[in-house]
């Protein structure tokens, strides 16, 4: 059972044209528990309403988590709570945090973020200029005055540099390339966070260039588009450890059919996004839909599917439940 933990929003503060920032400290005053740049957590809005959110700041500040959301035109609810109804003073339930994005050892790190996907990558920022890692940070915003945290990334760092592009004045990351991505090294990592497209992108246009793919990381905030245009097929789902079998139709989740069933499934964003549903599969083969795991691992000798999003080419799947 995941822990929650129970705290107060303590502000909340305007980051650019469409972003609110908020800040979050627990309601006993005690530290909130430790995280590492890459993180998200489970915010539980309001009855039923469950986003992941990035950790953002500075990891090593323990009085306070800090958040910051988009106002998102198609928000399916979330981004459109916070902007218009959250308030400071307001009790929330969140989880303890989970990180399926963190950094990894290296001897130089590029960070590329388009919009809101700056918030795990200003948290990167800040841990590598504290353990004097050379960094650079590329941001890509739409026009001036979109821009969240730019007061902190304006700031002079001793190991590394942001620089922010606008499209609206010509730097589109459809058409520019850093110059960085140029100079492949072996001890180099690529980190990429934004929309799926941006980052199938820039991921495409640096291995073009030679980059390996296990130097190159992502994170997306939106559900990836899935692959193919075929229409769905219904399949069969066999839980190993019982036997029992479950019919999903082509217009079902295989979460939804398994807790029809009485199947216990841990969920949390329903996109594919957070990695909660996540489950071994011994026998048959996966449709993967989710954003979570990387090509490698979706290739991998050992499988796991996204209960919530993903389906099956085969048959039947056995899942490990």
């Amino acid at each position: 059972m995941k822990t929650e933990l129970k705290v107060i929003v303590d502000g909340i503060y305007r980051q650019g044209r469409h972003n609110l920032s908020v800040n979050l400290v627990a309601d006993n005053g005690q530290p909130l528990p430790e995280w590492q740049p890459g993180a998200h957590i489970d915010v539980h809005l309001r009855d039923g309403l469950i986003r992941q959110y990035s950790l953002t700041g500075q990891s090593r500040v323990r009085s306070h988590y800090q958040i910051c959301i988009a106002r998102d035109r198609q928000s399916r609810g979330g981004s459109r709570y916070v902007h218009d109804s959250l308030r400071p003073g307001q009790v929330l339930n969140i989880s303890a945090p989970r990180n399926l994005f963190p950094l990894q050892p290296a001897g130089k790190v590029i960070l590329m973020a388009a919009g809101i996907g700056i918030t795990p990558l200003y948290a990167m920022a800040e841990a590598l200029e504290l353990s004097g890692v050379p960094f650079v940070l590329h941001y890509y915003v739409k026009q001036r005055g979109d821009e969240a945290f730019l007061a902190q990334l304006s700031k002079p760092f001793a190991h590394g540099f942001c620089e922010i592009w606008y499209s609206s004045e010509g730097h589109s990351p459809r058409d520019h390339l850093p110059a960085e991505l140029l100079t492949i090294a072996e001890d180099t990592h690529l980190y990429l966070c934004g929309p799926q497209e941006f980052m199938t992108q820039v991921s495409q246009q640096a291995t073009a260039r030679g980059w390996r793919s296990e130097n190159i990381h992502t994170e997306a905030f939106k559900p990836a588009l899935p692959t193919s245009m075929a229409i769905d097929e219904g399949f069969t789902v066999t839980i190993a450890r019982t036997g029992q079998q479950c019919i999903v139709s082509p217009d079902q989740t295989i979460a939804r059919v398994l807790l029809e069933n009485g199947v216990d499934v841990p969920l949390s964003c329903e996109m594919g996004m957070c990695g909660a549903c996540l489950t071994r599969v011994t026998e048959g083969e996966i449709d993967h839909r989710d954003t979570v795991q990387s090509d490698a691992e979706k290739s991998g000798a050992e499988q796991y599917i996204a209960l919530c999003c993903s389906r099956s080419k085969s048959a039947n799947l056995v899942i490990d439940l």
